[in-house]
């Protein structure tokens, strides 16, 4: 190896090690920014949820306000992401009957994974959704380090394979409360587009790219535009 050679070698080294300091320093910066965010929101959720509680007594329902389910978290793993309530008792087996009932609404949900007009929404939980208030509970999953504030959508196991090669990008990441999907769209993208913004964050996400979608997430909250 002449000198040359070996000066390359000296350079291309030192890239690495700068990219890889670059991305430890990133990557804690990104955890405290989580840690303060998710405590703050944490706080607020307390007196929020007991006046959800209150308002959904009002409106006759008596049942929990917190809806948990499975999602897919970083590296694969399944985490328990938590939300408030806005469906019916039973909503998975109401879809299921919802669909096998109706051609049109089956068509819709393959598409979208949600549907536009569901009926099992209920009355405060249209509210929530409207305001994306329902969303507040996943501090909860920030503060507990299993979400970040800014990453791809918390995707479900049955949804895995129809997200094909951009399953093993995705999960590289942990899921976010807002991301790409959230400023581009939000309900109003079927899925293959999320899918593709998702991607699109893997390959170019940065701290600063994370609060310029941060501070557009708040500007489409306030005027509740694209939420179902």
């Amino acid at each position: 190896m002449d000198v040359n050679d070996t000066t390359a070698l000296c350079v291309n080294n030192q890239k690495i090690d700068m990219t890889t300091k670059t991305n430890t320093v990133s990557r804690i910066i990104k955890r405290l920014i989580d840690i303060i965010v998710g405590l703050m929101g944490t706080i607020v959720l307390i007196p929020l949820s007991l006046i959800i509680k209150i308002v959904n007594i009002i409106y006759k329902d008596k049942e929990t306000i917190f809806f948990i389910q499975e999602r897919i978290g970083k590296n694969g793993k399944i985490f328990k992401m938590y939300k408030f309530r806005t469906m019916i008792i039973g909503a998975e087996e109401e879809l299921e009957r919802i669909l096998e009932e109706n051609e049109e609404l089956r068509k819709e949900y393959e598409k979208n994974k949600k549907l536009q007009n569901d009926p099992r929404i209920t009355k405060v939980g249209k509210f929530l959704r409207k305001t994306s208030l329902d969303e507040f509970p996943q501090f909860i999953n920030i503060l507990k380090g299993e979400m970040t504030v800014v990453g791809p959508r918390p995707y479900l196991k049955r949804e895995i394979k129809e997200m094909r090669d951009a399953y093993s990008k995705i999960i590289t990441m942990k899921p976010g409360l807002t991301g790409l999907w959230q400023i581009s769209g939000r309900s109003d993208l079927d899925f293959n587009n999320r899918v593709k913004l998702d991607e699109e964050y893997y390959r170019n996400n940065t701290l600063l790219g994370d609060f310029k979608i941060f501070l557009k997430t708040i500007s489409i909250v306030i005027f509740r535009k694209g939420a179902v």
